[in-house]
């Protein structure tokens, strides 16, 4: 598994930081998520939740005819970290193709050494994200390749 080269360039930066810096690097990527698109504002029922994190937290995507994959985040302003986690996934892998984001490395947070500023039931939650992403991209993907 190869991590894409926008995620890949995310997690140099956190690795190479100091750790004093990684907080406050992580929580800048909280103003990265966009706000809903009018079709899913409001809607959570249209979403899917993602029951890891400690904050409600719900995602969505669209999957265009060539491919490539939207993603749309909904988590609570008060909730930084989650927020955070979603906006690195959004930064590192929004717009690529359904078969890049499947070949994401599930533990590429691992190397960004969020350790040292995040405990393990945090980290969890940006594992989840990915993993419930990917579980719906490739369901999406297997309904077309179906029909």
């Amino acid at each position: 598994m190869d991590t894409p080269k926008r995620l890949e360039a995310i997690v140099e930066e956190f690795r190479e930081a100091p750790a004093s810096f990684k907080l406050p690097m992580l929580l800048e990527y909280s103003k990265k998520v966009p706000p809903l698109p009018p079709h899913l504002e409001g809607r959570q029922d249209a979403m899917e939740q993602v029951h890891e994190c400690q904050t409600p937290f719900f995602l969505a995507e669209d999957i265009d005819d060539e491919g490539r994959v939207t993603m749309y985040f909904d988590a609570p302003q008060e909730a930084p970290t989650t927020r955070s986690f979603a906006g690195v996934v959004y930064e590192g892998l929004n717009g690529l193709t359904a078969g890049e984001i499947l070949g994401t490395p599930d533990d590429f947070y691992i190397r960004m050494g969020l350790s040292e500023v995040v405990s393990p039931l945090r980290q969890r939650g940006i594992s989840a994200i990915l993993w419930r992403l990917k579980k719906r991209i490739r369901a999406e993907m297997e309904t077309r390749e179906a029909s």
